[in-house]
C-alpha cells in the first residue's frame, strides 16, 4: 500500500462518519409522525372555541358578543390553517440529504486539490534542508533550558556534542566541565572532550586532554577517537615510535578497504618516515619506488580569507585519486604550519603498493585540511577545487579557499 492510499483510505471513512452524523435526521427518521403546524392551529383554536361556548353558557358574555368572537376565531382559524403545512414544505428528505452530501464532497475536493494533498506537502518539508540559522536557534533554546536545570548532567554532555559539532570548542568545553563526572565512565565522551580541549590549546595534548585520553583507553582500550588522538599526541611530541603504535592498532580495528583505512596507513607511513622507522612491506609485493617523472608536485597555498581559521594541530591532506573514483591512490599527510606548502605525492605515499600513482595517466588531486587527520569529510574542513592533473606534471598550484558546510 503505498502513501497516498494510506490517506485517502481514512480521510474516506472519516468523511463518511461525518456525513452519518450529519444526516442522521434523514437516515434514520423518527418512527413517531411529527405534529404539523396545520394541526396545532386547529388543537389551539379548538381550545379557545371551547372557552368561548363555556363563557357564553355561564352568562360570563352575552349573545352578541359571543357571536362576534366565534366569527373572529372562524375567521383566523380558516386563514392560519390554509397555510402549507411545514411537513409538505420542507421538500423530500432523499433530496436534501443528496444536496449535503455533494455539497461536502465538492467543498473538501476543492480544498484538497487548491491546498495540496498531504503527501506532497510531507515531502516539500521533508526535502527542506535544516539551515546553520536553524541548528544554532535549537542549541541556543537547549542551552537555556539546560540553565534552568543544572543538576542535568546527561543534558549538559548533550549540549556539548552539539557545540563541538557546530564548532564552538569553547562553549562546548564549558558544557563539558558542567556535565561533571556524568563522562567519567564514557569514554567517547571523554575522548570528545580531550579533542575539544587540545583544539583549545592550539593543538597541545599536554596536561588534562592527554589525562582524558588515557583515562578512555583505559575504559575501553579499542576506542576509535581515542587511539587517533593518542596517536596525534605522540606524533606532535615527536614520539613517532609511540604514534606509529597507536594508528596501527587503530588500523586493525576499521575494515581495510575503506578511505579511513587508507588515510591512517598514509599517517603511519608519515610517521615511520620521520622517526626513521623500518616500514614492513608485504612478502610478496614489493614496495614500488618513487619514480621521477611518475609524480605530482608543487604548492599548496591558502586564501587569506581562511588563514584566521588555522589552528595548530591541523593537519593537511594532499589527495590523488583515480579519476572517477572515491578511492585514493596516494595522500600526503603534513602539519598545517607554512603556506604555500611544497608538495610531492608519488609511489611512495602509495595507499596500495599494487595500484601506485606512477600506473595512472592522470589523476585527480585535491587539498583538505583537518582537524582530526580522519579520510572522512567533516564540516568545517577547508578544501580546494579537484583538479585533474597528469601524472608528471610539477609546480601545479593547488588553492585552499573553500568552508565544508
Amino acid at each position: 500500500m503505498n502513501s497516498v492510499t494510506s490517506f485517502l483510505i481514512p480521510a474516506f471513512l472519516l468523511l463518511a462518519l461525518v456525513l452519518v452524523l450529519l444526516l442522521r435526521p434523514y437516515i434514520f427518521p423518527s418512527k413517531t409522525k411529527a405534529t404539523s403546524r396545520r394541526q396545532m392551529n386547529a388543537a389551539i383554536y379548538r381550545e379557545e372555541l371551547d372557552k368561548l361556548e363555556a363563557e357564553h353558557a355561564t352568562g360570563v358574555i352575552t349573545a352578541a358578543d359571543y357571536e362576534i368572537s366565534h366569527a373572529e376565531m372562524r375567521q383566523r382559524l380558516f386563514q392560519d390553517t390554509i397555510v402549507e403545512d411545514d411537513l409538505e414544505v420542507a421538500g423530500s428528505t432523499k433530496k436534501t440529504a443528496i444536496g449535503i452530501c455533494i455539497f461536502i464532497i465538492v467543498l473538501s475536493s476543492g480544498l484538497y486539490f487548491s491546498l495540496g494533498d498531504v503527501v506532497r506537502i510531507t515531502q516539500t518539508n521533508s526535502e527542506r534542508p535544516v539551515t546553520q540559522e536553524g541548528v544554532e536557534k535549537m542549541v541556543a533554546e537547549f542551552a537555556i533550558k539546560m540553565e534552568k536545570d543544572p543538576s542535568n548532567l546527561k543534558g549538559w554532555a548533550m549540549l556539548a556534542r552539539s557545540y563541538r559539532i557546530l564548532g564552538r570548542n569553547e562553549d562546548a568545553a564549558k558544557a563539558y566541565a558542567r556535565a561533571g563526572n556524568f563522562i567519567d565512565s564514557d569514554p567517547q565522551l571523554l575522548a570528545d572532550y580531550a579533542d575539544v580541549l587540545a583544539t583549545n590549546a592550539n593543538g597541545s595534548f599536554a596536561g588534562k586532554p592527554l589525562q582524558l585520553i588515557n583515562q578512555a583507553l583505559k575504559l575501553d582500550p579499542d576506542n576509535l577517537m581515542a587511539l587517533w588522538l593518542s596517536g596525534t599526541a605522540s606524533y606532535n611530541a615527536n614520539n613517532y615510535k609511540a604514534a606509529v603504535q597507536s594508528w596501527e592498532k587503530l588500523a586493525k580495528l576499521i575494515p581495510a578497504d575503506t578511505d579511513e583505512a587508507r588515510a591512517i596507513q598514509g599517517s603511519i607511513a608519515e610517521a615511520r618516515s620521520k622517526g626513521g622507522l623500518a616500514s614492513p612491506a608485504p612478502a610478496s609485493t614489493p614496495t614500488p619506488a618513487a619514480s621521477s617523472g611518475k609524480e605530482i608536485s608543487g604548492k599548496v597555498e591558502l586564501s587569506a580569507q581562511l588563514k584566521s581559521k588555522i589552528k595548530p594541530g591541523d593537519i593537511v591532506m594532499v589527495i590523488a585519486r583515480k579519476p572517477g573514483e572515491r578511492m585514493p591512490v596516494a595522500v600526503l599527510k603534513a602539519p598545517a604550519i607554512d603556506f604555500p606548502m611544497s608538495f610531492t605525492l608519488n609511489d611512495a605515499l602509495a595507499m596500495n603498493p599494487a595500484a601506485p600513482l606512477s600506473q595512472l595517466a592522470e589523476a585527480s588531486v585535491e587539498v583538505r585540511i583537518s582537524k582530526t587527520g580522519m579520510a572522512k569529510q567533516e564540516a568545517g574542513d577547508l578544501i580546494s577545487a579537484v583538479q585533474t592533473i597528469k601524472v608528471g606534471t610539477k609546480d601545479v598550484r593547488l588553492l585552499v579557499d573553500q568552508v565544508r558546510q
